[in-house]
């Protein structure tokens, strides 16, 4: 039987019907806000304050509910995947003795994770197991799960995509996205650089902008005097798949699915990582790929400070087709498949809890 443990207040939107749930339950939970880069800033906020010491109050009602939620149910295996709802269902299950394995996407682990770490029976990691600071023995690299819509990517799919989402098929298509949410630097950045891209060297933008983002960006290229048959901004794209394998080249932040993604489908990219977010993780995400010669990586203040850096990036290249393919070839073998099979298999065949 599968269990879904969500916040309290702010329920996930997985119905009990999709078939791969049976029962969603909800506790209290808490987290500690801090901003990368901030310093002390952050510590005379007093907003900031009010928040985390209320949020430590949940934690504390969290722990207790999931004491009781563990003691009812009684799991013989906790899947916890991160995040600050795991804090207290892993509080609870060492305390009870019950067994749990913790993923982690991204390079660095979050703080819930790594709070709970010492007591986990198992640690399932994203990248390389050297990149954590787990007990290498209780450490194995299972990748990231992503939907399967997610596929590689060769010539002819890449251009039954472009015609299925009507995008020029003579123009180099860079697709740029920050993420679920946007990335308001990077849609100013790119739209200052867009009528060198568009006009002089034949290239047509996919821009997704975030939710509710769309009409301020609009206006941003319209102020370039950029022709706006040459872009096409989104704000939110359900089928990103089709755009991503649409295009030449990506231009995105360094969230870890949305890179695993796009390593399956084998898409060169250039990575902008977002350093301001807590921990630092985009950073490590893009250094080790970076490392690994399967990325582009640009410093998110470079582009802040001189869009033209991008613009250079993006046209170099473009116009270096080996360079293309070494980035292909390189992130692509960083996927690790079936990844969802993998983790499916450690919790069922691990014998964790069973007596």
């Amino acid at each position: 039987m599968v269990y879904v443990i969500a916040k309290g207040d702010k329920l996930i939107s997985m119905p009990e019907e999709c078939g791969s749930v049976d029962k969603v339950r909800t506790i209290r939970a808490g987290k500690f806000r801090r901003y990368h880069g901030e310093g002390l800033k952050q510590l005379l906020d007093i907003r900031t304050i009010e928040k985390n010491i209320r949020d430590m109050f949940y934690v504390f009602v969290g722990f207790f509910q999931s004491l009781s939620l563990i003691r009812s149910e009684k799991p013989e295996v906790i899947f916890i995947k991160g995040g600050f709802v795991g804090m207290p269902i892993g509080l609870a299950a060492t305390i009870l003795r019950v067994p749990y394995i913790t993923h982690d996407s991204d390079a660095v682990p979050g703080l819930a994770n790594r709070i709970i770490s010492k007591g986990a029976a198992l640690h399932t990691v994203a990248m390389p197991t050297n990149v954590y600071n787990y007990e290498s023995r209780k450490t194995v690299q299972v990748g990231v799960p992503v939907s399967k819509s997610y596929k590689f990517v060769s010539e002819s799919t890449m251009q039954a995509a472009r015609k299925k989402l009507e995008l020029p098929i003579g123009k180099s298509i860079v697709l740029v996205t920050g993420g679920g949410l946007g990335a308001v630097r990077l849609n100013t950045a790119v739209t200052k650089i867009a009528k060198q891209l568009t006009e002089k060297n034949s290239v047509h933008i996919v821009h997704l902008v975030g939710p509710g983002n769309s009409e301020k960006v609009i206006e941003q290229y319209s102020a370039q005097k950029v022709d706006p048959q040459s872009v096409t901004v989104l704000d939110f794209a359900p089928d990103l798949y089709n755009y991503s394998a649409a295009s030449d080249i990506i231009v995105t932040r360094a969230g870890a699915t949305t890179l695993t993604e796009f390593a399956i489908q084998a898409k060169p990219c250039i990575v902008i990582p977002n350093a301001n977010l807590t921990g630092g993780h985009q950073s490590k995400n893009a250094s080790v790929l970076a490392k690994l010669a399967a990325i582009e990586l640009v410093e998110d203040r470079e582009v802040v400070n001189n869009p033209e850096v991008l613009q250079t990036t993006i046209l170099d290249l473009l116009n270096d087709k080996k360079r293309q393919q070494e980035l292909s070839d390189n992130i692509n073998k960083t996927v690790i498949r079936d990844s969802a099979k993998k983790i499916a298999t450690i919790l069922c065949d691990s014998g964790l809890g069973k007596k």
